[in-house]
């Protein structure tokens, strides 16, 4: 297996520190036109077009614009992407061109569960019916720095928990496209974009990143809880979310999966 990386930011830091480790280290890096100068260990690119022959694993740790740039053009090149940035599928369009591109190439595009979990029960309860499925976001405040939460709130002198989105997960992800991936996944894993309800919170009294998933349906129901640690350099980066990369990455490498 020879890996490709997009993104240098906490995740793809932690990606790669991982994958070197195991004896994966990225062999090609895609990046912007100018920074191809830049040292490194492995080859520079700045489009997909330019990556060795070998790769076939590419791994997106670059948000949505990454996603949606590089993603139709890697796949179409029959190499295999992995990636962090769900919410970008809650574009219509965008989904659409990274299954076609998929389909053209006879690749696949490996959505990384990223902080969430127990979204196999989702995905198994989807075949018999999901009536209701809420995703609920809590972080501090500084979590919310740089999203649309600055718009309603003032992060800096919360007091109490506050409420800044309540709707759908598309919405969700379209609207906070670093801070909703989880409302992605559990999307794409349960009813869907426009079926999946949101609401994302502020509240100073809690330290860790608080996901939770309430599912009802044919199956029964559950309510799912993580508290997340957040990357040291990162507030906003999920540390689950970074080791998920890792995960999808060694599922495609064994003989006998879960």
């Amino acid at each position: 297996m020879k890996i490709g990386i997009i993104g240098d930011g906490a995740i793809g830091r932690y990606v790669s520190d991982q994958l070197k480790e195991r004896g994966l280290a990225p062999q090609a890096r895609l990046v912007r036109a100018a920074r191809l100068n830049d040292t490194a260990d492995c080859v520079l690119v700045s489009h997909a077009d330019d990556l060795p022959e070998d790769i076939t694993v590419m791994v997106d740790c670059a948000g949505h614009s990454a996603l949606i740039e590089h993603g139709p053009a890697i796949l179409k090149r029959g190499i295999s992407l992995v990636s962090v940035s769900l919410g970008a599928l809650a574009d219509k369009k965008v989904e659409k061109d990274l299954h076609t591109a998929a389909t053209m190439g006879r690749s696949q595009l490996h959505l990384a569960t990223g902080a969430i979990g127990a979204l196999d029960c989702l995905q198994a309860a989807r075949i018999g019916g999901l009536s209701e499925v809420t995703y609920i976001g809590r972080k501090a405040p500084k979590g919310w720095k740089g999203s649309k939460a600055e718009e309603s709130l003032d992060l800096d002198s919360l007091t109490s928990a506050a409420t800044h989105f309540e709707g759908t997960a598309r919405v969700a992800a379209t609207d906070y496209p670093k801070n909703a991936n989880v409302a992605a996944a559990v999307a794409l894993a349960g009813a869907g974009f426009d079926q999946t309800k949101v609401k994302l919170i502020a509240d100073p009294a809690v330290s860790a990143n608080i996901h939770e998933v309430q599912a009802t349906g044919e199956f029964g129901s559950f309510h799912l809880r993580i508290e997340g640690r957040t990357l040291p350099d990162s507030p906003r980066s999920s540390a689950l979310a970074a080791m998920s990369v890792i995960s999808a990455i060694e599922r495609q490498r064994a003989l006998i999966t879960i």
